[in-house]
């Protein structure tokens, strides 16, 4: 009896032995079966309109070692072809606003310069790289897209078309995820008109614009959201003690207004005295020359 359960122990500890060193081997097979060369993009990047804009692509090597100078490819997807339009190496190379950021061909910061952005670049980007590695190789490697999102100048003042309310407005990519907000003294306003902005379809660029009561001093800010970050802002201000007298009627009238007392209408007034007044004068003169 006890031979047969000290070899069932034997058995047991030859198999523990085999699995330890089955999943060591399996470990060593795996790691060399995955890349371990990756090339890295951002999701999203948003750029002003005839700035200048970093697209960053960075290799990374783990354990890894290249045989040779990676050769880069950056790429824009031509959404009316569905297919990509090869911007490094240039298709233009005598027009071309794409340039490297680092022309060491060694470098891992494989990233591009886009020069003077403009609404027609809006759209996704893709880094890709061809390797000659010590583990894998020749292969290729490319990156997630970048989506590239656009913003044009944002106009924050006094509406002409009524003094008393303050308007917002800025172009961008069209369904990007951008949204508009102002706020008064870090109190975020309701918008008070439902336009629609520029609703060309044909157009990359749609408009957004706010409209708020111009009610009290303070600081106004108008912000450009991307979602959940701030992208730009603008700062109106409204420190009525600072200014003119003319400015500090206008303010009067608009508080005066937002509470529902509005400003006594003198002129109609005395147009008013002036009619019996008119009548009596020609009255009597019709009286004198009837003498």
């Amino acid at each position: 009896m006890s031979s047969v359960v000290s070899c069932e122990r034997h058995r047991s500890l030859n198999l523990s032995k085999w699995g330890r060193t089955s999943w060591i081997i399996l470990c060593f097979v795996v790691s060399g079966a995955f890349s371990l060369v990756t090339v890295h993009q951002p999701a999203v990047l948003s750029a002003a309109l005839g700035q200048d804009i970093i697209m960053p692509c960075e290799l990374r090597l783990q354990d890894e070692k290249l045989l040779s100078q990676p050769i880069l490819y950056w790429w824009k997807l031509n959404e009316m072809a569905a297919d990509f339009i090869r911007l490094i190496p240039s298709q233009t190379p005598n027009n071309s606003r794409a340039t490297l950021l680092d022309n060491n061909g060694t470098s891992t910061n494989k990233s591009m310069i886009l020069k003077s952005v403009q609404w027609a670049d809006s759209g996704k980007y893709r880094c890709k790289l061809s390797l000659h590695t010590e583990r894998n190789g020749n292969f290729r490697q490319k990156g997630d897209t970048t989506s590239l999102v656009v913003y044009g100048a944002t106009v924050f003042n006094v509406t002409k078309h009524a003094p008393c309310m303050l308007g917002c407005e800025v172009s961008v990519t069209r369904d990007a995820g951008f949204s508009l907000h102002i706020f008064h003294n870090g109190r975020r306003l309701q918008n008070v008109t439902s336009a629609p902005g520029d609703a060309d379809a044909a157009l990359p660029y749609v408009t957004l614009s706010e409209t708020v009561p111009l009610w009290s001093r303070g600081k106004y800010e108008c912000q450009l959201h991307l979602r959940d970050d701030v992208i730009t802002k603008s700062i109106f201000h409204s420190n009525l003690s600072e200014v003119g007298e003319g400015d500090k009627k206008e303010s009067t009238t608009c508080s005066s207004a937002r509470h529902g007392v509005y400003p006594e209408p003198w002129f109609l007034y005395v147009a008013l005295l002036l009619v019996p007044v008119t009548v009596l004068i020609g009255l009597l003169s019709a009286m004198l020359m009837c003498r």
